[in-house]
């Protein structure tokens, strides 16, 4: 039977665009869940679109009998998603690059696609599969991680430089160390000054105590870690 739907034939096609809706929805739900610009139709789309560009090569090849390289219009597939992938990747005011999971998921929602167009139905199951396990299990094991890692890394906006000496002069009472300082000047009638500092609390100081002491000199307009 399933040498039979390897095949391509009404079936087999039928079969590949389920599959193709239905393992794009699976990576596409987890998106949707935590609120991504790309989420479950987007994803769904993209990997029917791939499973279409491979069955189409496919039908040139099988059906019409013209002479056509099957493998390259899913060539072009991988390369044409990366244009909606970095659609995804953005840059928070905070200096943050936020989407590159999405952008990663909308690849690999296309790679499914066109192993359903292919008939590499084991591939795709596998792969949605090792997909959700990325997405649901690993992000639970990295928060876990980083929540007792040391090293943070803080957004400041504030409104003159004797600001910035202040909080340089508390990180280093707290015991931590500066690793790296980033300044520039914010883009607006305010006139503020914004700073990224990579901090490293060598004698245990919590995140959100850095937060608060770093808050709390006057003149500091926002603290927000990144």
């Amino acid at each position: 039977m399933i040498d039979y739907l390897r095949q391509f034939n009404m079936a087999s096609v039928l079969l590949r665009l389920t599959l193709a809706v239905v393992f794009g929805g699976i990576i596409g739900g987890n998106r949707e869940h935590k609120r991504r610009p790309a989420g479950f139709r987007t994803h769904i789309l993209i990997c029917l679109g791939a499973t279409m560009t491979t069955a189409t090569s496919q039908y040139v090849y099988v059906v019409l009998g013209l002479y056509s390289d099957v493998a390259r219009l899913g060539a072009q597939v991988i390369a044409g998603i990366s244009f909606i992938g970095a659609g995804a990747i953005i840059m928070t005011k905070w200096r943050r690059v936020r989407g590159l999971t999405t952008a990663a998921g909308l690849w690999v929602a296309a790679i499914v696609g066109l192993c359903c167009g292919a008939g590499f139905y084991e591939g795709a199951v596998y792969g949605t599969a090792l997909v959700l396990v990325a997405e649901v299990f690993f992000s639970k094991l990295e928060y876990r991680l980083l929540r007792d890692n040391r090293e943070v890394t803080v957004y400041a906006e504030y409104a003159s430089p004797s600001c910035l000496e202040e909080m340089v002069s508390r990180c280093h009472m707290l015991g931590i160390k500066i690793v790296d300082v980033e300044i520039t000047k914010k883009g607006d009638e305010s006139g503020n000054s914004c700073a990224v500092l990579a901090l490293l609390s060598r004698q245990g100081a919590g995140k959100e105590d850095i937060l608060q002491t770093l808050g709390g000199v006057e003149g500091v307009v926002t603290v927000v870690e990144t």
